[in-house]
């Protein structure tokens, strides 16, 4: 039996696929580009050929399953840069563009920084950083060999000279960097919330009993690669801003405050490094 666009549509609402997630889903399966959604309002009567029903349909069938759509799609969009991701990584969130934009303005004051960015996944953080400002020097490092391979496959199909290395966090990582940035993992071990991110990685999703523990070995660690009056800049979870500028605080670090997303949810907290106290 024939589908309509509209039908596709509707069926795949029934199956709980929420409605922008469904018309990407449906764009890719007819080999059209994700941003044409005004297409399929005005083709919503146009049958779909058999192939991309079945295709769309299959997606869908993963799309209700939890599986990210992005993962589906195979891209996602961060801060203008369109990155490809897969199951090897995180899908990059509009909450990380928060941390982005607070680089940028700290990186804004110079001419040129040195900036390295931890667990990088896809790369989306240092991939943005490069593109906004060509002038700075970029690393980025990650303990996953399988993340590195997606992250410098996006680098070189965007052309952004970003030095990738794998590492465990700042192991082996030189010193005077003006900023050091990173979204670590910061869920608590046994957070329910993990069940419905079981299509991510783990490794890069959970940290520990109180979800602190990479934090604190990169406040930790941060000082000795930082150069005077650099700074470190950390996304962490909804709740744990006091606590992260708390642990900034201890370890001595200035002025630690934190920024909000747009939500109003401090969703990043960071510090600035002085040698003399």
């Amino acid at each position: 039996m024939a589908m309509t666009i509209l039908q596709a549509l509707r069926a795949a609402a029934t199956l709980g696929v929420d409605r922008l997630d469904a018309q990407l889903l449906l764009l890719h399966a007819l080999g059209r580009p994700v941003h044409e959604r005004a297409w399929l309002l005005s083709h919503d009567t146009d049958e779909l050929p058999p192939a991309a029903r079945n295709s769309f349909e299959a997606l869908c069938t993963r799309r209700a399953a939890g599986e990210p759509a992005a993962y589906l799609l195979g891209e996602k969009e961060f801060h203008g840069l369109a990155l490809q991701v897969d199951g090897r990584v995180l899908v990059p969130r509009p909450d990380t563009e928060t941390l982005v934009d607070w680089a940028l303005t700290l990186m804004s004051a110079t001419a040129a920084s040195r900036v390295l960015d931890l667990g990088t996944g896809s790369g989306a953080i240092a991939l943005a950083l490069q593109h906004a400002r060509p002038d700075s020097k970029v690393d980025a490092v990650d303990a996953s060999a399988a993340a590195l391979e997606v992250a410098r496959a996006n680098a070189k199909r965007l052309r952004l000279p970003v030095r990738f290395t794998q590492a465990d966090w700042l192991a082996g990582a030189d010193a005077g960097y003006d900023l050091i940035v990173s979204n670590p993992p910061y869920i608590a071990a046994d957070d329910a919330h993990l069940a419905a991110l079981r299509h991510e990685p783990l490794s890069a999703l959970a940290s520990g009993p109180d979800g602190l523990d990479d934090i604190r070995q990169i406040i930790r660690q941060a000082p000795a690669h930082l150069a005077d009056g650099g700074w470190l800049l950390l996304e962490h979870g909804f709740d744990q801003a006091p606590a992260v500028r708390a642990l900034l605080t201890e370890r001595g670090f200035a002025d630690a405050q934190s920024r909000d997303d747009l939500a109003g949810i401090a969703r990043c907290s960071g510090a600035i490094w002085r040698t003399v106290k």
